[in-house]
């Protein structure tokens, strides 16, 4: 087991939703930038480190009807599993390191909130940049920590992002649609400073 994972295993199966500072019941931003894209409701999309994050909740009860979610942790998944009950069985399950994650179909919108900020080598992210120039037909939305936003998260350094230092990252093959800002608070009552951006396919 990679150290990576060792973490992110630890962490679920040791806090609790309430206990960790990305806890977000209704992920308005993620939402709302999903439906500025327009995608169908039969779109593929992936959530890329999605966690026990309630944002499949939202888009099975929106009618969202072929979404896939990620993560390096195989206990958070079976969290998110747990609280969907029946619904799970509507979902695509994936228990993988992004950087080593090889996708067997191509996505229309991949979502990634709060994980790409945690790849802070060079080698890392031209992972992640060469896996979603090759599988990723529609949109992004990524959200990172701002440049306004804490240097650590969950014990471990991460990259903040300006707009235009995240759009520098993707411009090769997208193209920046939008980008917001968001101030999240955390269960613990401290705000968060995030930057998420819409990008399309060029």
């Amino acid at each position: 087991m990679s150290l990576r994972k060792e973490h992110w295993e630890k962490v679920y199966t040791t806090k609790e939703p309430n206990e960790v500072s990305w806890t977000q019941v209704v992920p308005k931003t993620s939402l709302a930038l999903i439906h500025h894209s327009g995608i169908p409701k039969s779109a593929s999309i992936i959530d890329v480190g999605g966690g026990d994050s309630m944002l499949v909740d939202h888009l099975l009860d929106e009618g969202f009807e072929n979404v896939t979610v990620l993560d390096i942790s195989s206990a958070a998944l079976e969290r998110a599993k747990q609280r969907l009950g029946a619904k799970a069985l509507r979902v695509k399950w994936i228990a993988s390191d992004v950087t080593e994650f090889m996708p067997t179909e191509s996505y229309d919108l991949w979502h990634d909130r709060a994980m790409f900020h945690f790849l802070t080598s060079a080698e890392d992210v031209a992972a992640y940049l060469a896996i979603t120039s090759q599988f990723v037909t529609g949109f992004m939305t990524i959200g990172t920590f701002s440049d306004k936003g804490p240097d650590k998260c969950s014990g471990l350094t991460i990259h903040k992002y300006s707009e235009e230092a995240l759009q520098e990252q993707f411009t090769k093959y997208f193209q920046r649609i939008e980008c917001v800002t968001e101030e999240h608070i955390t269960p613990f009552n401290t705000t968060q400073h995030f930057l998420f951006c819409l990008f399309a396919r060029r």
